[in-house]
């Protein structure tokens, strides 16, 4: 049996049939906006989430950074949970970028609340704080191991943007495990949001790429900052096909990673060795070793197995199913599991 890499579910190779799908491609010159499979992507996901337009980006990064730049002017500040993938993962680029700072929110894994929200929007009369434009949701939460927002909380963050007329964006780099997990739909969200990131190099398994998506307004600037920004490509129609590929056909699969997941955590919590199993919604686990000097050799036993997982600092662990983690895999995984002795 292969590696068992479950790192992050980036790790992914395409599919024969993506593959097939790639080699096919009619492809164009993106930059020139004449690649019919880049055109039919950004077509195919501006109709699910009922929004107007998208944009394909390289990375989902460079969504993110794009789209709080069209919310924003220099030395506006917008607001996010401490743990959000903006602010701790994407190399300081809203401050780069944007030249705008973050309030951070100490939410709940990842996730903050209309009234958070509605505390920490700055006076706009008062002159001597930044001014409050935006608001950055993530779901999926990545550190937050996978968790996933309540849909009636983000209508009610909506309702306080509104009020005192902030843009509201979502992170939704892993956002097709949530529509999958809560049984809810992309146009709902297409309702709520200005701009939403989603990432088909994640869970849908294509080798790179993000689309951006919002109404045509707002979205009017997106191809000048992407290219400002360094991501203008061409004939990308190749990653193009292989993202229409994965959200023809691996979306609804993404199930059983979230059951697969569920088994790990269950099986975790119940070894003498583990402090702590974080709750489990999607593809992702976070867990605690009961004596976290112990990480080294847990680590080694699990190299010696083929198993990578990643580390989180201060004593926390990450698993992350995904399209390449087999049901055998599944099997060897649990086993080795259940008979390691720190």
């Amino acid at each position: 049996m292969s590696e068992i890499d479950l790192r992050s579910d980036t790790v992914t190779k395409p599919t024969k049939g993506m593959l097939k799908a790639m080699m096919n491609a009619e492809v164009g010159d993106d930059v020139y906006k004449e690649d019919p499979s880049v055109n039919a992507l950004e077509e195919k996901l501006a109709k699910l989430f009922g929004k107007d337009e998208a944009l394909f980006f390289p990375t989902g990064s460079m969504a993110n950074q794009a789209a709080i730049k069209l919310h924003t002017q220099p030395a506006d500040q917008l607001i996010c949970d401490k743990w959000a993938h903006v602010y701790n993962y994407e190399g300081g680029g809203a401050s780069f970028n944007s030249g705008v700072s973050c309030k951070l929110v100490d939410g709940h894994r990842g996730m903050i609340t209309a009234k958070q929200v509605e505390e920490n929007i700055n006076p706009p009369d008062f002159y001597h704080s930044p001014l409050t434009t935006l608001v950055c949701l993530e779901n999926t939460t990545n550190k937050g191991g996978g968790a996933c927002y309540d849909l009636e909380e983000i209508k009610k963050i909506r309702k306080v943007c509104n009020t005192h007329n902030l843009g509201l964006h979502l992170d939704g780099a892993r956002l097709f495990n949530a529509l999958v997990a809560k049984g809810e739909s992309p146009k709902e969200y297409g309702k709520l949001f200005d701009t939403i990131s989603v990432c088909l190099s994640k869970g849908l398994g294509i080798p790179m790429g993000s689309v951006l998506i919002g109404n045509k307004e707002l979205m009017k600037g997106a191809m000048r900052i992407r290219k400002v920004l360094g991501g203008g490509m061409r004939q990308v129609g190749f990653m193009a096909a292989a993202g229409i590929y994965a959200l023809d056909n691996h979306i609804e699969r993404l199930d059983e990673d979230h059951k697969r997941a569920a088994e790990i955590a269950e099986t975790l919590s119940m070894q003498a060795y583990i402090g702590a199993v974080e709750p489990v919604e999607t593809n992702i686990i976070i867990f605690n070793l009961k004596d976290a000097s112990a990480e080294a050799e847990f680590n080694k036993i699990l190299q010696k197995n083929s198993i990578r997982i990643s580390a989180l600092g201060k004593g926390k662990l990450r698993i992350v199913t995904h399209l390449d983690y087999t049901e055998g895999m599944h099997q060897k995984f649990l086993s080795v599991l259940k008979n390691i002795e720190l």
